[in-house]
Protein backbone atom coordinates (compact mmCIF):
# COMPACT_ATOMS: atom_id res chain seq x y z
CA UNK A 1 0.00 0.00 0.00
CA UNK A 2 1.37 3.39 -0.99
CA UNK A 3 1.49 6.33 1.37
CA UNK A 4 -1.11 8.22 -0.66
CA UNK A 5 -3.50 5.29 -0.58
CA UNK A 6 -3.07 4.99 3.18
CA UNK A 7 -3.83 8.69 3.67
CA UNK A 8 -6.87 8.49 1.39
CA UNK A 9 -8.31 5.42 3.11
CA UNK A 10 -7.69 6.96 6.53
CA UNK A 11 -9.45 10.19 5.57
CA UNK A 12 -12.33 8.21 4.08
CA UNK A 13 -12.64 6.13 7.24
CA UNK A 14 -12.55 9.13 9.57
CA UNK A 15 -15.07 11.12 7.52
CA UNK A 16 -17.41 8.11 7.29
CA UNK A 17 -16.95 7.63 11.03
CA UNK A 18 -18.02 11.25 11.55
CA UNK A 19 -21.18 10.59 9.53
CA UNK A 20 -21.87 7.49 11.63
CA UNK A 21 -21.34 9.49 14.81
CA UNK A 22 -23.91 12.07 13.71
CA UNK A 23 -26.42 9.23 13.39
CA UNK A 24 -25.30 6.98 16.24
CA UNK A 25 -24.86 9.56 19.00
CA UNK A 26 -28.62 9.97 19.35
CA UNK A 27 -29.24 6.29 18.69
CA UNK A 28 -26.97 5.14 21.52
CA UNK A 29 -28.71 7.50 23.96
CA UNK A 30 -32.11 6.11 22.95
CA UNK A 31 -30.78 2.56 23.27
CA UNK A 32 -29.08 3.23 26.59
CA UNK A 33 -31.88 5.21 28.22
CA UNK A 34 -35.00 3.53 26.87
CA UNK A 35 -33.56 -0.01 26.59
CA UNK A 36 -35.04 -0.55 23.13
CA UNK A 37 -33.41 -0.97 19.76
CA UNK A 38 -35.24 1.58 17.64
CA UNK A 39 -35.17 -0.30 14.36
CA UNK A 40 -36.94 2.62 12.69
CA UNK A 41 -33.88 4.82 13.23
CA UNK A 42 -32.53 3.98 9.79
CA UNK A 43 -35.88 4.96 8.29
CA UNK A 44 -35.67 8.31 10.09
CA UNK A 45 -32.32 8.78 8.36
CA UNK A 46 -33.70 7.92 4.92
CA UNK A 47 -36.87 9.99 5.29
CA UNK A 48 -34.84 12.97 6.48
CA UNK A 49 -32.72 12.70 3.36
CA UNK A 50 -35.78 12.56 1.13
CA UNK A 51 -37.34 15.58 2.86
CA UNK A 52 -34.10 17.44 2.19
CA UNK A 53 -34.21 16.28 -1.44
CA UNK A 54 -37.74 17.64 -1.82
CA UNK A 55 -36.72 21.01 -0.39
CA UNK A 56 -33.69 21.22 -2.67
CA UNK A 57 -35.82 20.33 -5.69
CA UNK A 58 -38.06 23.22 -4.66
CA UNK A 59 -35.12 25.62 -4.94
CA UNK A 60 -33.93 25.68 -1.31
CA UNK A 61 -30.27 25.58 -0.35
CA UNK A 62 -28.52 22.59 1.19
CA UNK A 63 -28.54 24.29 4.60
CA UNK A 64 -32.29 24.90 4.54
CA UNK A 65 -32.78 21.31 3.39
CA UNK A 66 -30.63 20.01 6.25
CA UNK A 67 -32.55 21.99 8.87
CA UNK A 68 -35.89 21.11 7.25
CA UNK A 69 -35.09 17.40 7.17
CA UNK A 70 -33.97 17.49 10.81
CA UNK A 71 -37.10 19.31 12.02
CA UNK A 72 -39.48 17.16 9.98
CA UNK A 73 -38.06 13.95 11.44
CA UNK A 74 -38.00 15.45 14.94
CA UNK A 75 -41.75 16.01 14.63
CA UNK A 76 -42.19 12.47 13.29
CA UNK A 77 -40.14 11.14 16.20
CA UNK A 78 -42.35 13.00 18.67
CA UNK A 79 -45.49 11.51 17.11
CA UNK A 80 -44.01 8.00 17.10
CA UNK A 81 -42.80 8.17 20.70
CA UNK A 82 -45.86 9.79 22.25
CA UNK A 83 -48.46 8.20 20.03
CA UNK A 84 -47.13 4.65 19.71
CA UNK A 85 -44.08 3.74 21.79
CA UNK A 86 -45.53 5.23 24.97
CA UNK A 87 -48.34 2.67 24.80
CA UNK A 88 -45.97 -0.31 24.84
CA UNK A 89 -43.20 1.09 27.05
CA UNK A 90 -41.46 -1.49 29.17
CA UNK A 91 -42.49 -4.41 26.94
CA UNK A 92 -39.42 -5.27 24.91
CA UNK A 93 -40.87 -7.46 22.20
CA UNK A 94 -43.82 -5.17 21.35
CA UNK A 95 -41.42 -2.20 21.21
CA UNK A 96 -39.07 -3.98 18.82
CA UNK A 97 -41.88 -5.32 16.64
CA UNK A 98 -43.47 -1.87 16.51
CA UNK A 99 -40.27 -0.21 15.32
CA UNK A 100 -39.72 -2.99 12.76
CA UNK A 101 -43.25 -2.45 11.44
CA UNK A 102 -42.72 1.29 11.25
CA UNK A 103 -39.47 0.85 9.33
CA UNK A 104 -41.24 -1.31 6.76
CA UNK A 105 -44.09 1.19 6.41
CA UNK A 106 -41.72 4.14 6.06
CA UNK A 107 -39.62 2.27 3.48
CA UNK A 108 -42.68 1.51 1.33
CA UNK A 109 -43.96 5.07 1.60
CA UNK A 110 -40.56 6.42 0.58
CA UNK A 111 -40.41 4.05 -2.38
CA UNK A 112 -43.90 5.09 -3.51
CA UNK A 113 -43.17 8.80 -3.15
CA UNK A 114 -39.55 9.12 -4.35
CA UNK A 115 -39.04 6.01 -6.46
CA UNK A 116 -36.32 3.37 -6.45
CA UNK A 117 -33.47 5.08 -8.29
CA UNK A 118 -30.38 6.14 -6.32
CA UNK A 119 -30.27 9.92 -5.90
CA UNK A 120 -27.16 11.92 -5.02
CA UNK A 121 -27.87 15.30 -3.48
CA UNK A 122 -25.89 18.34 -4.60
CA UNK A 123 -23.09 19.51 -2.35
CA UNK A 124 -23.39 23.03 -0.91
CA UNK A 125 -21.65 25.46 -3.22
CA UNK A 126 -19.37 26.67 -0.41
CA UNK A 127 -17.92 23.14 -0.04
CA UNK A 128 -18.03 21.86 -3.62
CA UNK A 129 -14.28 22.05 -4.19
CA UNK A 130 -11.28 19.98 -3.17
CA UNK A 131 -8.16 20.50 -1.06
CA UNK A 132 -4.72 18.92 -0.98
CA UNK A 133 -4.07 16.81 2.12
CA UNK A 134 -1.11 14.50 2.58
CA UNK A 135 -0.46 14.42 -1.13
CA UNK A 136 -4.04 13.51 -2.08
CA UNK A 137 -6.87 15.61 -3.46
CA UNK A 138 -9.81 15.39 -1.08
CA UNK A 139 -13.41 16.76 -1.25
CA UNK A 140 -14.10 19.71 1.01
CA UNK A 141 -17.56 18.34 1.82
CA UNK A 142 -16.13 15.28 3.55
CA UNK A 143 -14.03 17.58 5.70
CA UNK A 144 -17.21 19.52 6.51
CA UNK A 145 -18.82 16.27 7.70
CA UNK A 146 -15.79 15.67 9.92
CA UNK A 147 -16.06 19.19 11.34
CA UNK A 148 -19.78 18.72 12.04
CA UNK A 149 -19.02 15.46 13.84
CA UNK A 150 -16.40 17.15 16.03
CA UNK A 151 -18.76 20.05 16.76
CA UNK A 152 -21.58 17.70 17.76
CA UNK A 153 -19.22 15.71 19.98
CA UNK A 154 -18.18 18.88 21.82
CA UNK A 155 -21.77 20.08 22.21
CA UNK A 156 -22.95 16.70 23.50
CA UNK A 157 -20.02 16.50 25.93
CA UNK A 158 -20.98 19.90 27.33
CA UNK A 159 -24.63 18.86 27.49
CA UNK A 160 -23.92 15.59 29.30
CA UNK A 161 -21.15 16.82 31.59
CA UNK A 162 -22.09 20.40 32.43
CA UNK A 163 -25.91 20.60 32.47
CA UNK A 164 -28.67 19.31 34.70
CA UNK A 165 -30.44 17.55 31.84
CA UNK A 166 -27.18 15.76 31.04
CA UNK A 167 -26.93 14.56 34.64
CA UNK A 168 -30.51 13.30 34.47
CA UNK A 169 -29.81 11.43 31.23
CA UNK A 170 -26.65 9.83 32.67
CA UNK A 171 -28.55 8.83 35.80
CA UNK A 172 -31.39 7.48 33.68
CA UNK A 173 -28.98 5.28 31.73
CA UNK A 174 -27.55 3.87 34.98
CA UNK A 175 -30.74 3.56 37.08
CA UNK A 176 -33.95 4.91 35.60
CA UNK A 177 -36.04 3.60 38.53
CA UNK A 178 -34.11 5.82 40.94
CA UNK A 179 -34.53 8.82 38.63
CA UNK A 180 -38.27 8.24 38.62
CA UNK A 181 -38.30 7.87 42.41
CA UNK A 182 -36.69 11.31 42.71
CA UNK A 183 -39.77 12.87 41.16
CA UNK A 184 -38.32 13.49 37.71
CA UNK A 185 -40.72 13.03 34.82
CA UNK A 186 -39.00 10.10 33.14
CA UNK A 187 -41.53 10.00 30.31
CA UNK A 188 -40.66 13.58 29.37
CA UNK A 189 -36.94 12.73 29.46
CA UNK A 190 -37.56 9.70 27.25
CA UNK A 191 -39.51 11.82 24.78
CA UNK A 192 -36.85 14.53 24.67
CA UNK A 193 -34.04 12.05 24.04
CA UNK A 194 -36.06 10.22 21.39
CA UNK A 195 -36.90 13.45 19.56
CA UNK A 196 -33.27 14.58 19.76
CA UNK A 197 -32.12 11.28 18.28
CA UNK A 198 -34.71 11.56 15.51
CA UNK A 199 -33.61 15.13 14.76
CA UNK A 200 -29.99 14.00 14.37
CA UNK A 201 -31.09 11.11 12.15
CA UNK A 202 -33.03 13.47 9.88
CA UNK A 203 -30.10 15.88 9.65
CA UNK A 204 -27.69 13.02 8.94
CA UNK A 205 -29.99 11.75 6.20
CA UNK A 206 -29.56 14.98 4.24
CA UNK A 207 -25.79 14.90 4.76
CA UNK A 208 -25.72 11.23 3.84
CA UNK A 209 -27.63 12.01 0.66
CA UNK A 210 -24.62 14.04 -0.47
CA UNK A 211 -22.07 11.66 1.06
CA UNK A 212 -23.51 8.26 0.00
CA UNK A 213 -26.73 8.98 -2.02
CA UNK A 214 -30.30 8.01 -1.19
CA UNK A 215 -31.85 4.74 -2.35
CA UNK A 216 -34.23 2.01 -1.14
CA UNK A 217 -32.35 -0.12 1.37
CA UNK A 218 -30.07 2.68 2.55
CA UNK A 219 -32.04 2.74 5.81
CA UNK A 220 -31.19 -0.89 6.58
CA UNK A 221 -27.54 -0.52 5.63
CA UNK A 222 -26.94 2.57 7.76
CA UNK A 223 -28.86 0.97 10.65
CA UNK A 224 -26.49 -2.02 10.57
CA UNK A 225 -23.52 0.31 10.92
CA UNK A 226 -25.23 2.18 13.78
CA UNK A 227 -25.92 -1.08 15.62
CA UNK A 228 -22.27 -2.09 15.35
CA UNK A 229 -21.22 1.32 16.68
CA UNK A 230 -23.52 0.98 19.70
CA UNK A 231 -22.40 -2.57 20.46
CA UNK A 232 -18.72 -1.68 20.17
CA UNK A 233 -18.95 1.54 22.15
CA UNK A 234 -21.50 0.66 24.82
CA UNK A 235 -24.93 1.93 25.76
CA UNK A 236 -25.53 5.59 26.39
CA UNK A 237 -21.86 6.60 26.46
CA UNK A 238 -20.59 9.49 24.33
CA UNK A 239 -17.02 8.16 24.34
CA UNK A 240 -18.29 4.83 23.08
CA UNK A 241 -20.18 6.50 20.24
CA UNK A 242 -17.05 8.42 19.20
CA UNK A 243 -14.63 5.50 19.39
CA UNK A 244 -17.13 3.04 17.91
CA UNK A 245 -17.88 5.33 14.97
CA UNK A 246 -14.20 5.86 14.20
CA UNK A 247 -13.43 2.14 14.44
CA UNK A 248 -16.34 1.18 12.19
CA UNK A 249 -15.48 3.90 9.67
CA UNK A 250 -11.82 2.89 9.44
CA UNK A 251 -12.57 -0.84 9.32
CA UNK A 252 -15.11 -0.30 6.55
CA UNK A 253 -12.79 1.96 4.54
CA UNK A 254 -9.73 -0.31 4.68
CA UNK A 255 -11.78 -3.50 4.44
CA UNK A 256 -13.64 -2.48 1.28
CA UNK A 257 -10.40 -1.41 -0.39
CA UNK A 258 -8.01 -4.18 0.65
CA UNK A 259 -10.29 -7.22 1.02
CA UNK A 260 -13.69 -6.43 -0.55
CA UNK A 261 -14.94 -10.00 -0.24
CA UNK A 262 -14.26 -9.98 3.51
CA UNK A 263 -15.38 -6.43 4.29
CA UNK A 264 -18.49 -7.47 6.20
CA UNK A 265 -16.55 -10.14 8.10
CA UNK A 266 -13.97 -7.55 9.13
CA UNK A 267 -16.80 -5.26 10.27
CA UNK A 268 -18.78 -7.77 12.30
CA UNK A 269 -15.89 -9.85 13.67
CA UNK A 270 -14.83 -7.13 16.17
CA UNK A 271 -18.46 -6.84 17.25
CA UNK A 272 -18.60 -10.58 17.93
CA UNK A 273 -15.37 -10.42 19.95
CA UNK A 274 -16.69 -7.50 21.99
CA UNK A 275 -19.89 -9.42 22.73
CA UNK A 276 -17.84 -12.40 23.93
CA UNK A 277 -15.26 -10.63 26.08
CA UNK A 278 -16.99 -7.37 27.02
CA UNK A 279 -20.75 -7.68 26.45
CA UNK A 280 -21.46 -4.10 27.64
CA UNK A 281 -19.11 -2.61 25.01
CA UNK A 282 -15.82 -0.77 25.33
CA UNK A 283 -17.21 1.98 27.56
CA UNK A 284 -20.49 0.42 28.69
CA UNK A 285 -21.31 0.12 32.37
CA UNK A 286 -23.58 -2.16 34.28
CA UNK A 287 -27.13 -0.83 34.44
CA UNK A 288 -29.80 -1.22 37.05
CA UNK A 289 -33.32 -1.98 35.87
Amino acid sequence: MSGRQFVLLTLNGISFGALLFLLSSGFTLIFGLMRIVNLAHGSFYLLGGYVGLTLMQGGQSFWVAMVGGALAIAVLGFVVERGLLLRVRGRTMPEVLLTVGLSLIFADLALARWGGDPILLDRPSQFAGTVELGGVTYPEFRLLVLALGVLLAVLMWVLQSRTRIGAIIRAGVDDREMVSALGINVNAVFTGVFVFGALLAGMTGVIGGVFLSLYPGADGEILNFALVVVILGGLGDLRGAIVGSLLVGLIDSFGRSLTPSLSYFLLFAPMALILIFRPRGLFGRATVN
